[in-house]
């Protein structure tokens, strides 16, 4: 017998994430950190895997790593979850609480992997819609929640791709009103001036999930965590694979903390660098910037009869420049994000910006 195997039947519409890469001088759609990790780091990270039994399994726990994120936290090692990046802890948390029959609440425009992994592990995934700036209206949400009764509520704060950050009111109105698990997604936490951690008890409901792959200059070596109650943290590490995490990242992950002051210091620098920019893009014609709590900031381009968010991106690309073009997604037609890199990679944005409006306009 011959023939292809289908897939599931409710995953055969289903499409890839995907950030398209092109050859460029100026690489700024991915909301990577701009900067290497520092040479010394590196070098104690070779040094100790030099050392390391490589022939054997690595712990499973992954103690000494949630140990020492624990205490660079404050939080006790028994609410911290690692993975390899914040996917799988989001995927690990939809495996553990998802699933036929389930449901999981997202607020949207928001980032496509919170529906996109749900309906991958058979969950039903209900929308909320956002406010015209994109914050989460409180009182719809409880509206939400408290009619669909989802088991997972998922909410992005700095919003990716918006860059909103949501105040502790939301999110204690949303905890008040589910029975189920609210999932903060904190990949641009340190970024923001707010944070849910210190919301996290171990009788709470709330997780909170951060990633190395933006401070910590980490995005190759895929490592995220959740932050939960101890009971939570139990469950999931029922579910996820066994030696999921391998050796090299849990090392990795240990010894980038020794370098939080210099990491730190990268925070402000990034941070200035983004308000900073969005000033400069707010002095522009035919571009309304909206406010950032995270590594990048989106802009829509008020479109005329010469142009439109996608031309401004296809002009930017041929001076070199790739940013995210969303201006074709619903709820975020003619929108741009850019990310904060460099002070030179920024200028040369800022100027390719300006041109590619003033072309649009002429």
């Amino acid at each position: 017998m011959t023939g292809l195997v289908p897939p599931r039947d409710d995953l055969r519409a289903l499409e890839g994430y995907h950030s398209p890469q092109l050859d460029v001088s100026v690489r700024l759609n991915t909301n990577e950190s701009p900067f290497p990790p520092p040479p010394e780091f590196v070098e104690a990270w070779t040094a100790a895997l030099r050392d390391a039994p490589l022939h054997r399994y690595p712990d499973r726990a992954a103690s000494d790593l949630r140990a020492a994120l624990g205490e660079q936290l404050g939080q006790p090692a028994e609410r911290l979850f690692c993975a390899n990046g914040s996917n799988e802890v989001l995927q690990t948390l939809l495996l553990t609480y998802g699933g036929a029959g389930r449901k999981a609440a997202v607020f949207e425009p928001t980032y496509a992997l919170h529906s996109h992994i749900a309906r991958i592990t058979a969950t039903e995934v209900v929308f909320g819609e956002r406010r015209a700036d994109f914050s989460i209206d409180p009182d719809a949400a409880v509206s939400l929640v408290e009619r669909e009764r989802p088991t997972l509520t998922f909410v992005c704060s700095p919003n990716n791709p918006t860059g909103t950050v949501e105040p502790a009111a939301t999110i204690d109105a949303i905890l008040g009103a589910t029975d189920g698990i609210v999932v903060v997604d904190e990949a641009y936490g340190e970024f923001a001036p707010r944070s849910a951690l210190e919301l996290v008890s171990d009788d709470g409901r709330l997780v909170v999930v951060r990633t190395y792959s933006k401070v910590w200059s980490m995005a190759a070596l895929r490592l995220g965590y959740a932050v939960a109650p101890g009971w939570i943290v139990e469950e999931l590490d029922k579910v996820v694979l066994p030696y999921h995490l391998d050796v090299a990242t849990q090392l990795a992950g240990r010894l980038a903390l020794d370098l939080a002051p210099e990491m730190g210091d990268r925070v402000h620098r990034l941070v200035d660098e983004r308000e900073r920019v969005a000033k400069e893009m707010s002095t522009m014609s035919g571009i309304e910037v909206y406010p950032s709590g995270a590594n990048f900031v989106l802009f829509r381009v008020l479109g005329t009869a010469h142009t439109d968010g996608h031309a401004v991106w296809e002009r930017m690309v041929a001076k070199g420049v790739l940013v995210r073009d969303f201006s074709r997604w619903p709820r975020l037609a003619e929108c741009l994000r850019v990310t904060v890199g460099t002070p030179e990679e920024n200028d040369v944005f800022l100027g390719a910006l300006r041109v590619a409006l003033q072309e649009g306009a002429a």
